[in-house]
C-alpha cells in the first residue's frame, strides 16, 4: 500500500510543541507501518520565530501568521499545544469551520468552551480530539467515549494533578507541605506560581471534561467545587496513617438518578483503594459502571513528552476515522441537574481537638447523633489538657455532617474548628 503523505500543523511550539515535533520526525516510520500516512509538521504558530527551542523546526516551519496555517488547504489536521483561553479560542473555532480537524491539550479552553467548539466541529463536518487535555499519556478520554461507549458509568475517582499527588507523597515521608512544594518545584513539577495546581483548580477542569464525557451532560468550571492542598499538614497525615489510609487530592464526578456532583478535594483514601498505591507525580483514574463494575487506569500524568504523546496519538486518530462523522459530535446529549451539594453521601474523616474533661466526647457524640450521622470509628489521643479525637463517620449527607460540625464548633469543650475530610474506601466505611 502507498503511503499517503499528511501536512500537519501545530499551535504553538513550547515544551509539548517540539515534544509533538520530536514524536512524529522520530516516529515517522512506525506511524506509516500502522497507518499507511507519514506525518509531517510543515508550520507551527509562534510569537517569537527567532527562539531557541529545545527540538528545531525545520527551515520555513516556524510562522508568527496564523493565516498561513488556516489559508493552508493541504494541512490535514491541526494540534494546539499552545494554552491560554484567547486568542487560542478563536484560533481553534476558525479552524473547525474552515473544515479542519482539531487535537488540543488544553483543559481550560475544553473545560470552558466546549459548546461552542463543538458546535463548529459538527458544523464543519470534524473532529475535535482531546485526550491530553485531562491525564496527558493516559487514554481516559479514548476508552469513555469510544471503548465504553454503551456502558451506564455512574462515578469517576481521579488522581488527575501529578504537581499536589507528588507534595502529598512526600508529606507522607516526612516533610512539611513548604519543603514538598519546594521540592516540587526545584524538580520541574510544580511552576515558580503553583496556585493553579495546589489550589484544585487544575484538577477541577480535568474533571468537567471527564464528567461531561462519561455523563453525556454539558459540566463547566463553575459547577465544580473545589479545594486545593495548601491546608493539609502533618497532623492530617498522620491521622490518615492510624486510619490505614492515605491522602490524595481527588476529583469525584457522581450520577445520582438525574442529577450530577462534581468535586475536588483532599480526601483519605482506604490503602485498599487502588488510587492508594499512586504516588509521586502520576495519575490515576477510577471508572464505575453496571457493566465494568470498576476499572482503573493509571500513568505519568504531566511532562512534556507524555503529553505530546498522547496529542500524536489523536492526531493518527483523527486521520484513520476521518470522512466517517465520528467524534466529531459533541459528547452531551441530555440535560443533568446538579446535585445539591448537601444531598451527595459520603463518609467522612473528622479531627476534632477538645479539653480533657469528663462529658466533652458525650456532647460531641450527641451532635453527631442529632443530625443522624453514625460514628463507624473513633480513636482519642491526650496531650497537655485537651484531646483529640479522630471521628469516621459511617455514610450519610454532607448536609448532615456539615450541620453536625457546626454544632459541635460551638460547643464549650471544643478548642478549634473541626475539620473534615472525605473517605474513600473498599471495605464500606
Amino acid at each position: 500500500m502507498a503511503s499517503v503523505d499528511v501536512p500537519v500543523a501545530l499551535l504553538g511550539y513550547g515544551t509539548v510543541g517540539a515534544a509533538v515535533n520530536r514524536l512524529i520526525a522520530e516516529g515517522a516510520d512506525e506511524i506509516e507501518r500502522a497507518t499507511g500516512h507519514r506525518l509531517r509538521v510543515v508550520r507551527a504558530l509562534v510569537r517569537d520565530a527567532d527562539k531557541e527551542r529545545g527540538f528545531a523546526a525545520d527551515g520555513g516551519v516556524l510562522t508568527t501568521d496564523f493565516r498561513e496555517i488556516v489559508a493552508d488547504e493541504s494541512i490535514a489536521v491541526v494540534a494546539e499545544v499552545m494554552g491560554g483561553v484567547e486568542p487560542t479560542g478563536d484560533y481553534v473555532l476558525e479552524l473547525l469551520r474552515a473544515g479542519k480537524p482539531v487535537v488540543s491539550a488544553n483543559k481550560q479552553l475544553l473545560a470552558r468552551r466546549s459548546a461552542d467548539l463543538f458546535a463548529a466541529a459538527s458544523a464543519g463536518g470534524v473532529q475535535l480530539r482531546f485526550e491530553a487535555s485531562v491525564c496527558a499519556a493516559i487514554p481516559v478520554i479514548k476508552v469513555l467515549r469510544e471503548s465504553l461507549v454503551v456502558t451506564n458509568v455512574h462515578r469517576l475517582l481521579g488522581i488527575v494533578n501529578g504537581t499536589t499527588n507528588f507534595i502529598l507523597t512526600r508529606m507522607e515521608a516526612g516533610a512539611s507541605y513548604g519543603e514538598a512544594l519546594a521540592e516540587a518545584q526545584r524538580l520541574g513539577y510544580a511552576e515558580a506560581d503553583p496556585t493553579e495546581d495546589v489550589s484544585g483548580a487544575d484538577a477541577a477542569a480535568k474533571m468537567a471534561i471527564l464528567a461531561t464525557v462519561a455523563f453525556g451532560s454539558r459540566v463547566e468550571l463553575g459547577d465544580v467545587s473545589y479545594e486545593g492542598i495548601e491546608g493539609i499538614r502533618p497532623e492530617h497525615v498522620a491521622g490518615a496513617r492510624e486510619q490505614d489510609a492515605v491522602i490524595r487530592l481527588v476529583g469525584a464526578a457522581t450520577l445520582a438518578g438525574d442529577a450530577v456532583d462534581v468535586r475536588v478535594g483532599p480526601v483519605l483514601v482506604d490503602r485498599h483503594h487502588p488510587l492508594a498505591a499512586v504516588e509521586g507525580a502520576f495519575n490515576a483514574v477510577t471508572i464505575e459502571g453496571d457493566a465494568i463494575r470498576e476499572i482503573t487506569m493509571a500513568g505519568p500524568g504531566a511532562g512534556g513528552i507524555e503529553t505530546a504523546s498522547a496529542v500524536v496519538a489523536d492526531m493518527v486518530s483523527v486521520l484513520g476515522t476521518t470522512g466517517t462523522g465520528f467524534l466529531q459530535n459533541d459528547a452531551v446529549w441530555r440535560r443533568l441537574d446538579r446535585l445539591p451539594p448537601g444531598d451527595l453521601p459520603c463518609s467522612y474523616y473528622v479531627r476534632i481537638e477538645v479539653s480533657d474533661r469528663p462529658g466533652a466526647l458525650a456532647h460531641v457524640a450527641e451532635r453527631f447523633a442529632d443530625e443522624q450521622v453514625s460514628i463507624a470509628q473513633l480513636s482519642q489521643h491526650l496531650t497537655n489538657g485537651s484531646a483529640e479525637l479522630d471521628v469516621v463517620t459511617h455514610t450519610a449527607p454532607a448536609g448532615r455532617v456539615e450541620a453536625a460540625l457546626a454544632a459541635i464548633g460551638r460547643l464549650d469543650d471544643v478548642r478549634s474548628k473541626p475539620e473534615a475530610l472525605r473517605v474513600i474506601s473498599e471495605r464500606g466505611i
